[in-house]
């Protein structure tokens, strides 16, 4: 009996495969809130008269916000912690998300500034999400599984669409185009009330025992990253001069681009794909959704294979660098078969090359693995919320550069070549300036 009991009594718990779940939930009804406005889009510029360029502005109000809240988002992490602000931001950013039904009710001219203004606020209150699911992997997992669980979690964006594309596009066919808001906003308040209850840092949660939390420790996981305030030192906490510390790490900035870059895939998907697909290529906003489902689901598939492969490779070569460098690369090489849209007619061809170029950006998508494998402790919010700064610098830049291609076109085959070309650079800055990668250390003097 004595045998069994002290196998048992070795045996980890798995607490840290609920807690990425849970990050991977989170991050789908993220990207499924802010996918609402492209479902929206076709029936809602109808209503409201709008043109592609003033699309394109209402389609980046969320990114100006998100982007100027990056910085004091983390900062927010990292001094309150990643599960009271994480759960405060899901549930504000839903009911902005529900409000924006609403502005069918106001003449155009008004609801088109009130739609902004939304759009505005949903950006800021959803700008702690990704530094908050960074700082989590961070703490509750080791080194040699952190590109998996970066990369599950990540995929949750494919993974939205999925799941919801299909849902939006009949509720908005069946029901309007507001439903889309009123659903999806309250399904995001009730996640936010799931997080408060079930999510804790290792120290704290109830379910992890001795043997989970002594090989999460020993295998990197910064485990005391969210401690309560009395068992930190009195001088921890971000500063405003890591920022300019890490803002000088030519391998930071190198990550910065690539990131930049990269999103510039996802938020071509996020805004311009489903109107695309209705204008472009003359689907109903109906066939639209289902569409739109095969590229998402080849997303979610690379993108969880791109993290086993990275830790594969690292368990193989112990070579971080290479690890991370591999699949990323190559991913955005890949990536680059979206151009292929521009010379083939067949719709099955057309979401073919969409689907191999989202199976691409899904394998690359490892840029938050790479932030958890580098952000110093003392800033790993500020680390992040600088990441997702210039990540998310393109969800300004594509809907108001793909918008205005558009006008001047009349066609979609130069804002194809666009999202290609910056899949290229982000495979070049992860070649050439990102160089070895390894966490960054601050000098404390400073």
């Amino acid at each position: 009996m004595s045998a069994v009991v002290s196998a048992a009594d070795v045996r980890r718990s798995r607490v840290r495969l609920f807690i990425v779940t849970m990050l991977f939930l989170v991050t789908t009804v993220n990207y499924a809130d802010r996918a609402t406005l492209s479902i929206a889009g076709p029936a809602l510029s109808k209503e409201l008269h709008l043109d592609p360029v003033a699309m394109g502005y209402i389609f980046s109000a969320f990114g100006w916000s998100y982007v100027i809240a990056q910085v004091p988002g983390g900062w927010l992490l990292d001094r309150y912690g990643s599960r009271l602000v994480y759960a405060f931001s899901i549930v504000v950013w839903s009911l902005f998300t529900l409000m924006q039904g609403w502005v069918g009710f106001f003449s155009a001219g008004t609801a088109i500034v009130v739609l902004f203004a939304l759009r505005f606020l949903v950006g800021i209150a959803e700008a702690p999400s990704f530094p908050a699911n960074a700082r989590i992997v961070a703490a509750w997992f080791p080194g040699n599984e952190r590109g998996t669980a970066s990369a599950f979690f990540n995929s949750g964006q494919y993974f939205a669409t999925v799941i919801f594309a299909p849902l939006m596009g009949w509720i908005a066919h069946d029901y309007g185009w507001r439903y889309v808001f009123f659903v999806m906003g309250g399904l995001g308040v009730v996640m936010g009330l799931a997080w408060i209850k079930t999510i804790y840092g290792p120290k704290e949660h109830p379910g992890i025992n001795e043997a989970e939390f002594d090989y999460i420790k020993e295998g990197g996981a910064l485990v005391d990253l969210d401690a309560p305030k009395d068992e930190r030192a009195p001088d921890s906490g971000p500063k405003w001069d890591h920022i300019r510390q890490l803002l000088s790490n030519r391998m930071m900035l190198g990550v910065y681009l690539g990131q930049y870059c990269i999103n510039t895939l996802t938020y071509f998907f996020l805004t311009w794909f489903p109107v695309y697909l209705v204008k472009e290529r003359g689907l109903s906003i109906l066939q639209a959704g289902f569409v739109a489902t095969l590229p998402a689901l080849c997303g979610f598939i690379g993108g969880v294979l791109g993290g086993i492969i990275s830790d594969a490779i690292l368990r193989k070569t112990g070579s971080l660098t290479m690890a991370r460098k591999i699949p990323i690369v190559g991913g955005m090489l890949l990536s680059m078969s979206i151009i292929a849209c521009n010379y083939v007619d067949g719709h099955a061809l057309v979401v073919g090359f969409m689907a191999l170029a989202f199976f691409g950006k899904g394998i690359g998508a490892l840029g938050w693995a790479v932030v958890s494998d580098t952000s110093p402790k003392e800033a790993g919010g500020v680390s992040g919320g600088l990441f997702n700064t210039f990540g998310n610098l393109s969800s300004i830049t594509t809907p108001i550069v793909i918008g205005y291609i558009v006008a001047a076109t009349g066609s979609f085959n130069g804002a194809l070549v666009f999202v290609g070309i910056n899949a290229l650079v982000a495979a070049v800055a992860y070649l050439v300036v990102v160089g070895k990668i390894e966490r960054v250390v601050l000098n404390r003097s400073s």
